[in-house]
């Protein structure tokens, strides 16, 4: 008697997985992966640094330049961010830093098909494995950089608050944020590359939508909107608070943003489990 496993292929076979299957399947998949997440997450994380002087040294090279032009138009009174309790540089650099958390989701969500696409066409495993070594890859960059910046301040004379030992539960509904817009994008992105585009340079604006770069009781009634009305604005702001001064940025907008987060992600998500098929098929 045989016990070899006969696996069933049909039509739309994964429309009828109910939200919740999904996710069973998911972990298992990711389970049985690891292995080979790992090995992917090795592979991409050597490589970035191959041929590099500097090596590791990018990881807090890269934030200092990103916040030059704010601190230049800061000091130059080009830019008026308000009081924001602590010196500017200090200010900008764990916000842009917490910001570019998500926006390094939303990069790994995004590229999840196109980082792999000869891989996805010729072999056959599971494709969250891909999903996961991208996510896996940021949080790594992230938790390197971010703590070169935090003994930076600190030997400034600004160390973070001990209240930020609850930071890492912020990163869960930035997660969740950044991947729903990082695969809407990667599913846009193999039938429309315009589009994509066009999203990818509106992110780029997007940080001024919220208080990073400015105080958030800056006296404007058209940015005081804004950040009012986006969800970003209560995660990453609290994630940064949580650091510089030891407090949750509005417990309130903080609640509801992470219910909307969780519940797009969810949907979205299904979206790609149903739809990843046809997408690997329109890549050949």
């Amino acid at each position: 008697m045989s016990n070899k496993k006969i696996t069933e292929y049909y039509p739309n076979q994964r429309h009828e997985v109910g939200l919740f299957r999904i996710w069973v399947i998911v972990i298992r998949n990711v389970i049985a992966s690891k292995d080979l997440i790992f090995q992917l997450f090795k592979r991409d994380f050597t490589a970035q640094y191959k041929k590099s002087f500097i090596g590791l040294g990018w990881a807090f090279i890269m934030p200092i330049f990103g916040i030059a032009s704010w601190v230049l138009m800061q000091m130059t009174g080009v830019l008026q961010p308000g009081d924001v309790g602590v010196p500017y540089p200090v200010y900008v650099l764990i916000g842009s830093s917490c910001w570019g958390l998500f926006t390094s989701f939303q990069g790994a969500a995004g590229s999840t098909l196109t980082s792999a696409g000869g891989l996805l066409q010729q072999v056959k495993f599971s494709h969250e494995a891909i999903l996961f070594k991208q996510i896996l890859l940021q949080i790594v960059n992230f938790a390197i950089s971010f703590t070169l910046i935090l003994i930076a301040i600190s030997a400034f004379g600004y160390p973070p608050k001990w209240q930020a030992i609850f930071s890492p539960l912020l990163m869960i509904p930035i997660f969740f944020y950044g991947t729903t817009i990082g695969l809407v994008m990667a599913m846009v992105n193999v039938v429309a590359v315009d589009i994509s585009r066009i999203v990818g340079r509106v992110m780029q604006f997007a940080i001024y939508t919220a208080p990073i770069v400015y105080s958030p009781n800056i006296d404007n009634w058209f940015l005081q909107l804004i950040n009012k009305w986006n969800p970003l604005t209560y995660l990453v702001c609290s994630m940064r608070d949580l650091f510089l001064y030891g407090r949750v940025y509005d417990w309130q907008g903080l609640l509801i943003s992470s219910a909307i987060g969780f519940f797009a992600f969810m949907f979205v998500w299904r979206m790609f489990y149903v739809s990843e098929d046809k997408l690997v098929e329109r890549m050949i």
